[in-house]
């Protein structure tokens, strides 16, 4: 079966769907033994993760036999999977519980993530919400919207762009290292205010939504990033890398900019670069 904007309700309703019977069951409920460090006590994984992954693997697979899935927890045991990802000629990218130290400390502010690529470019991007039971989801060329536990959909924005010294944002620092983190750190000041939610599928959706204006992120893992992008974009915002070049899913470095606009992206990098 080929991929077409007619399945991404289906896409919905299977994130859900694996949310309520792997994810939510779980959540303030798990022992000792359910979660595990990686890399870090911040980063973690749990039996949420994994089982949700597996499921929604599963399922991808057998609507989809011919595509390539792409989880998180599958490449943290392969990491060669990484390399496949730009010559899919269809994919699917999953982050199963984005904010995994959130949901292990019982902190609601998580998310499923899935992004489709088609022959190396993003087409689909949906985040779903396992609390508020609500999702937001972008299409290519077909703009961004949320669409609520009761079925209404609402078309979603950027926020207007506006002076560096009025916006809200978040820096993700853990992955930074000096002298950029100190440099971010002390410009970082010069906006009006910060938020920092640990968990990227919660940022896009505020970002996305309007509801702040800019994120800035150093370490670029497909499942973190893909869908957010992708909806942050046709709800008419701007993304790149640290660099200015475009951010395609084959990026795993270079950093991730995104803001309202263009213009505000510049003045962005210049403020939070400047010496």
């Amino acid at each position: 079966m080929q991929f077409n904007d007619n399945d991404i309700d289906w896409l919905s309703d299977l994130l859900a769907a694996v949310a309520v019977q792997e994810i939510m069951p779980r959540f303030r409920q798990l022992g000792t033994d359910d979660v595990k460090q990686k890399t870090s006590a911040l980063d973690l994984v749990t039996e949420a993760d994994t089982s949700a992954e597996r499921v929604i693997t599963e399922r991808l697979r057998e609507r989809y036999p011919d595509a390539f899935v792409l989880g998180e927890e599958a490449c943290e045991l392969d990491t060669s999977l990484l390399g496949k990802l730009k010559d899919a000629p269809l994919a699917f990218v999953i982050d199963p519980v984005d904010g995994t130290y959130n949901f292990a400390t019982g902190v609601p502010l998580f998310g499923v993530m899935l992004a489709v690529v088609v022959n190396g470019e993003t087409v689909a991007g949906i985040i779903h919400d396992p609390v508020g039971k609500d999702w937001i989801i972008g299409v290519k060329g077909a703009g961004s919207h949320i669409r609520s536990a009761f079925g209404i959909r609402q078309k979603v924005s950027v926020s207007p762009p506006t002076a560096v010294n009025e916006m809200l944002g978040a820096i993700s620092w853990q992955f930074l290292s000096d002298p950029l983190r100190s440099t971010l750190a002390r410009n970082h000041a010069k906006c009006n205010a910060s938020f920092g939610f640990r968990c990227a599928a919660h940022e896009y959706r505020l970002i996305a939504s309007g509801n702040a204006h800019f994120a800035l992120f150093n370490k670029l893992m497909p499942w973190d990033h893909l869908a957010g992008v992708l909806i942050h974009q046709e709800a008419g915002g701007y993304a790149a890398r640290f660099d200015g070049s475009a951010y395609l899913p084959r990026h795993l470095d270079g950093g991730l900019l995104i803001a309202p606009d263009k213009a505000n992206w510049q003045d962005l990098r210049q403020t939070l670069w400047s010496e």
